[in-house]
């Protein structure tokens, strides 16, 4: 009877790894927002990894997260990296292209639970006086990944943190203040008549 079970048992792993085996080579996952802020107040959050902290949908879900900032300060060649409890697990971000107001690129590699190497990208497109924010994430699926996808989808795994994440970044950017312009100096009259001059002499007797 033990020997039956074992056997089913063995088929059925059989089965199993068959089927992962048969699921795509890569994943996307993408979702998208309307924010009434402009692309730029937009692109400066995305671009600069110590904004992250107001609006990354797993910012907060360990509070002693231990995270290291790299690189510049914003821009390409920014890096930040994190170790955290098993929600977060541990990898590193670098942000490999920018362009202002339009969009932002990010080499993403997770370390653990599970390593992974993908590409994320930002495109910031305007849209009635707002920013329209497309996030996408791609990357080859490995064997534990297309492991997981036999009872589950990269889309349903990591689709509800990106629409919490560009909630939050919607948040962030249409409460910021807006930037304020410099007042501007004085109009000056060419045409007046310059002021007189007061004449000082001697104290009158």
């Amino acid at each position: 009877m033990i020997r039956k079970v074992l056997l089913v048992v063995l088929l059925l792993v059989v089965v199993l790894l068959g089927y992962a085996s048969t699921k795509p080579d890569s994943f996307s996952v993408e979702r998208s927002i309307d924010i009434a802020a402009p692309p730029e107040r937009v692109h400066a959050l995305i671009n600069d990894f110590h904004a992250w902290e107001a609006w990354s949908p797993w910012a907060k879900l360990d509070t002693a997260m231990t995270v290291t900032y790299s690189g510049p300060p914003s821009g390409v060649g920014a890096v930040y990296e994190w170790t955290g409890n098993s929600s977060v697990g541990a990898g590193r971000m670098e942000i490999t292209s920018s362009t202002p107001g339009t969009s932002v690129g990010v080499k993403l590699d997770f370390l653990k639970p599970i390593e992974g190497h993908n590409v994320t990208t930002f495109s910031l497109t305007p849209k009635d006086g707002g920013t329209n924010v497309r996030w996408l994430m791609e990357g080859p699926a490995t064997f534990m990944t297309k492991l997981m996808m036999t009872v589950t989808s990269m889309d349903k795994m990591i689709g509800p943190d990106f629409e919490k994440g560009l909630q939050q970044l919607k948040a962030t950017a249409e409460s910021a203040p807006a930037a304020t312009a410099p007042a501007a100096a004085p109009a000056v009259d060419s045409t007046a008549a310059p002021a007189a001059t007061p004449v000082v002499g001697p104290p009158a007797p």
